[in-house]
């Protein structure tokens, strides 16, 4: 069995810690901005008839997850 020691200096781990709640915050407002986007189309799509959401092969009940089929799995 091989065994792998790496070292880091000690200012990167230190550098992390200090920007980790900018990240933090960040990750954040991108989460909001991408929910925000989704929440859009989702509307958009709910005010499409019935017949122009067929045409792009979307039934009304599965709107939310056509959405959001990509992150969550609903």
């Amino acid at each position: 069995m091989a065994h792998i020691s790496v070292n880091a200096p000690a200012h990167n781990s230190i550098l992390r810690v200090l920007a980790a709640p900018f990240v933090a915050v960040g990750n954040f407002l991108i989460a909001i901005g991408e929910a925000n986007s989704r929440a859009e189309k989702a509307n958009r799509l709910q005010q499409m008839s019935d017949a122009e959401l067929a045409a792009r092969g979307i039934k009304r009940e599965d709107i939310v997850r056509h959405v959001f089929k990509d992150i969550y799995y609903v």
